[in-house]
């Protein structure tokens, strides 16, 4: 089958790196066309990388915390529906000369399928909704909101299950759901509506309590090391305090 290298994209032009925080899917996984696969920081903003195809991810090239220059592959996938097999077996059972015309039309085929998907992926990244906030959205899941007439607003009240509380596929596909369920049965929305309104009076917020007494230790984020890593270069090389001291030398 056809294999689909996928690389880190551009994220701006004074971006030339990412660090790779985390992988979304594992070898064997089958990925969607404008699925997330992994997570990445930058200097300036965290993001996920996406795939360009429907496929199986069958390699990947970085483990978490390595630093990938844009450009690079990342990880490899096995692109769904890929004509290699299909001309192993012409080959195998038919030897001759009339299997070269169907092997090359296989291949051709493949590789037209290969380039629609690729298009296909590139119009539903530029999603028409905007995201004005501080808030980060999947462009699988801005394809969503735009395919379900899912208004900016309504995106910003969806309760994330992700990493810093992102907003995953399956978090806009259940709001889609209820939101359908919701309309079809008004009646039995409004005493939901008085209990939500009442559970905020017991709602309490709830801090980390240490039974032992001891510190604990919370590794720092990738931004907090930035930050540091910064304050501690400033201090090294610019004076933060200027002394002055006088002395009256007349009578040495």
């Amino acid at each position: 089958m056809a294999k689909f290298e996928l690389k880190l994209p551009k994220m701006g032009e004074s971006v030339a790196e990412a660090t790779l925080t985390n992988w979304l899917k594992e070898v064997g996984d089958t990925i969607e066309a404008d699925e997330a696969v992994l997570e990445i920081a930058t200097d300036k903003v965290d993001s996920e990388v996406p795939s360009e195809v429907n496929g199986v991810l069958v390699e990947k090239l970085f483990n978490v915390d390595d630093v990938v220059q844009v450009g690079q592959t990342i990880a490899i996938i096995e692109i769904a529906g890929g004509g290699n097999g299909t001309e192993k077996a012409v080959a195998e059972n038919a030897p001759s000369s009339e299997a070269l015309p169907t092997a090359a039309k296989t291949t051709e085929s493949a590789a037209i399928e290969v380039e629609k998907q690729v298009e296909t992926a590139k119009q539903v990244t530029q999603s028409p909704i905007e995201n004005k906030g501080d808030r980060f959205y999947s462009p699988l899941v801005k394809n969503i909101a735009s395919a379900e007439n899912i208004s900016q607003a309504e995106l910003d009240g969806i309760s994330g299950t992700g990493k810093d509380g992102r907003v995953t596929k399956n978090d806009i596909l259940g709001y889609v759901e209820n939101r359908s369920s919701a309309k079809a049965q008004p009646q039995q929305t409004q005493p939901q509506a008085v209990t939500e309104a009442k559970s905020p009076e017991t709602a309490k917020p709830k801090a980390p309590i240490s039974v032992s007494g001891e510190d604990e230790i919370v590794e720092m984020t990738r931004m907090g090391k930035l930050i540091a890593h910064h304050m501690v270069e400033s201090t090294q090389t610019s004076a933060h305090v200027q002394s002055f001291v006088e002395c009256d030398v007349t009578n040495v």
